[in-house]
């Protein structure tokens, strides 16, 4: 439950609307619900500032809607990562607010638009267009998480000038999220540029020996620029949840 909700179920007991009983048994479940194949954390917004998110993969689609099903009584918003396209259709024809957004393979249950509370814009950039799901990703994840969220793709060291030519963009944005798979250079090249925080994200993205992402992964974590810290192989999540953080006022 988050804090508006909490805050307008107080006032409505407070003003007579609704009796201490109904109160009491929209908050017994405050803390976490067990479900028998999950423990449902109604908490986390309170302590965290956003709602638990779910991880698809693995689990099946009955599983996710029962998740879903208890959230959508307690949240707002609602994100759902790393889930198939069949299983996802199956997912929000349960609920009609739910928008499942494929490249990124994300679904996102609104009850309504979160408010603007980044003190700046977060800027993703992807190296490569085989990198856009990952970095739409981040892009969803932080844009739900009430920031202003723009993108640059495909600019990455082998055409350097291209991303030279969005320079202004570059040096306005508060945080940086920069994806890339291959050799991983970006990342390290952005940071150059600017005086701000780069998250990079490494891509399962290239041939043999990029090894599902390792290679960039470590070319990453070895950056001789200082201001970059590196998340998981595909991570756009992850990624685009730090940078919302970061850009907390």
């Amino acid at each position: 439950m988050d804090l508006h909700l909490l805050t307008t179920l107080l006032k409505s007991v407070a003003d007579g609307q609704l009796s201490v009983a109904d109160a009491t048994e929209k908050l017994r479940h405050l803390s976490f619900e067990d479900i028998e194949f999950a423990h449902v954390d109604h908490h986390r917004s309170l302590r965290k500032g956003f709602p638990e998110v779910i991880f698809g993969q693995g689990k099946t689609e009955d599983q996710v809607i029962g998740i879903m099903d208890k959230m959508t009584h307690q949240e707002n918003i609602l994100l759902v990562t790393r889930i198939e396209a069949d299983k996802a259709n199956t997912v929000i024809s349960r609920f009609p607010e739910a928008v499942y957004h494929e490249d990124a393979r994300m679904i996102v249950w609104m009850r309504k638009k979160p408010q603007l509370v980044g003190r700046g814009t977060i800027l993703v950039i992807s190296a490569g267009t085989s990198d856009i799901p990952v970095a739409k990703e981040a892009v969803l994840t932080a844009t739900a998480m009430g920031n202003e969220v723009e993108t640059i793709f495909d600019v990455g060291v082998s055409g350097i000038h291209r991303l030279l030519g969005h320079h202004d963009a570059i040096e306005k944005a508060a945080v940086l999220i920069v994806v890339a798979g291959m050799e991983g250079a970006l990342p390290s090249v952005v940071a150059g540029l600017v005086n701000r925080p780069v998250i990079a994200v490494p891509t399962s993205v290239g041939y043999g020996v990029s090894l599902g992402g390792l290679t960039a992964l470590f070319a990453m974590l070895n950056s001789c620029s200082s201001n970059v810290a590196v998340v998981n192989i595909d991570n756009g999540f992850g990624a685009g949840y730090m940078a919302a953080m970061i850009n907390r006022p």
